[in-house]
């Protein structure tokens, strides 16, 4: 088996999880970085409803890859499923990236499965901030998630103008 790559979007870029022998930033064209997946329990209840990222369909994403040697594919792989498809709102993809030094290779990723109850749609600034100002879940605090993850991003030097509009938006700016 020949070493595989994994790419990331949300806290996969700087908590993997899983041995790597290379990380590089890489772009993934045809999908989007953003808050579509309603939280029930993490981040939200189904009473208030918080909002986590998913790669949806449409425009492209910065991202992190992760080249994972061959022989521990079976590992990592049951890894990233046991942690992405607890609730089966995401799909398993294997989809091509581009890496930063122009590379094109093929990346294991997970999408949004729009035909999941948890899909929330492709919601404006102001509708993805209204569902995450306020919400609460076993895991904290909707806005904390979310400034969070922003925060890693920018240290990543990873810039989601959405993402960057959305907390400005929860800031009440």
């Amino acid at each position: 088996m020949g070493d595989f790559w994994v790419f990331g979007y949300g806290s996969l870029m700087w908590k993997p999880g899983f041995a790597h022998v290379e990380t590089r930033h890489a772009r993934l064209h045809g999908y989007r970085r953003a808050l579509c997946v309603r939280s029930y329990v993490h981040r939200g209840t189904p009473e208030r409803p918080g909002l986590v990222l998913g790669l949806d369909r449409g425009g492209s994403c910065l991202g992190m890859a992760f080249r994972v040697p061959g022989d521990l594919e079976d590992e990592v792989v049951a890894y990233l499923r046991a942690r992405e498809l607890v609730t089966h709102v995401y799909l398993e993809r294997r989809l091509g990236v581009r890496l930063d030094d122009g590379r094109k290779v093929e990346a294991l990723t997970y999408i949004v499965d729009r035909s999941h109850v948890q899909y929330a749609g492709a919601l404006s600034v102001s509708e993805a901030a209204t569902a995450v100002r306020g919400s609460v879940g076993q895991s904290g605090r909707n806005e904390d998630y979310v400034h969070n993850t922003l925060e890693h991003m920018l240290k990543m030097n990873i810039r989601d103008h959405w993402m960057e509009a959305v907390v400005t938006a929860v800031d009440g700016g």
